[in-house]
Formats: structure tokens, sequence, C-alpha cells
């Protein structure tokens, strides 16, 4: 008889913890931590900290690089901005720049549409009235007709949306 018996199997172990998920998150990570982390190749960090000047990872003794929470999280912001949302690397310093080290969600860099209360549907501009609507030749009136189609059209394209 074999003498491990008792003794887990090699699919019965518990999964083996990666050294960074033992780390506590206020800890500093490792360019290679980060690299795994946030699935990008170490050469690309050390790119990006020379593109951008608000990654300042601590370095030690030989170079080595350490990441603090915040490094890593900004970080994971810019990589979302150029690989999801299509921001070029001048884009996003020019972002930076602006919002300082913060990397905002693109929702938030989108402004909210303002309607003007004069454009509400219970209060139509004097413009808009009839006698102004028979000012119009026939073709710039089929035209305003199609542009006010186009735009109701969008209007309901924002309401479904929740924009």
């Amino acid at each position: 008889m074999s003498s491990d018996i008792g003794q887990p199997t090699v699919s019965q172990a518990a999964p083996a913890l990666r050294p960074v998920e033992m780390k506590s998150p206020a800890a500093f990570r490792t360019i290679s931590e980060v690299a795994t982390d946030l699935s990008v190749p170490q050469h690309v960090l050390r790119f990006w900290e020379s593109k951008f000047q608000q990654i300042k990872p601590l370095k030690r003794g030989g170079g080595r690089r350490y990441y603090r929470p915040e490094d890593v999280q900004l970080i994971s912001g810019i990589k979302d901005l150029l690989y999801n949302q299509g921001f070029t690397i001048r884009g996003v310093q020019k972002l930076l720049k602006e919002q300082g080290r913060t990397v905002p969600s693109a929702r938030s860099m989108v402004a909210e549409p303002q309607i003007p209360t004069s454009l509400s549907p219970l209060n139509v501009p004097a413009a808009v009235t009839p006698s102004a609507s028979r000012s119009l030749s026939p073709e710039k009136r089929r035209e305003v007709e199609g542009v006010l189609s186009e735009l109701k059209a969008l209007r309901e394209l924002l309401k479904q949306t929740g924009i």
C-alpha cells in the first residue's frame, strides 16, 4: 500500500493563490504583478511611463519598480481609454493634463444634454407658429419637416437608451 493514503490528490488540493492575491489592497505591486493583473506586457507599462508623466512608480535598487494602488488604478484607466474607448495617446495625455491623476470614465466626459426650456413641447417658440411656417416655400417647409422628424426619431432613440 501507498504511504500517501489520506493525502489530497492534485485535483482535490485548494487552488494556489497568486502572490498578488495574497497581498493587501494597499500593498505596492511589482511591474510583473501589474502587467499580469492588467493583461498588459511589461514593456508597454514602461512605455506608458515615458508618455504619461502621472505614472510615477517608486524605483528601488537596480531600477526595480513598485507601483502604488493609485498608480495601478491610473494605469487601468489609461488602458481602458486606449484599448476600449479608442483614445489616442495624445488624447489621453490631454485628458490627464486637464483632469490631473484622475482618469474619468467615458460617461463622465460626455456633457449632459441641456434642453432649453424655450424648446420644450409645451412652450413652442413663436418662430414655429403656423403663421411663421406659412412664409416658407413648399421646398423649405419639406426640408424643415424632414429635419423635425429626424429630431423626433433621435429624441425617441435617446429615450429608449436612457440617455
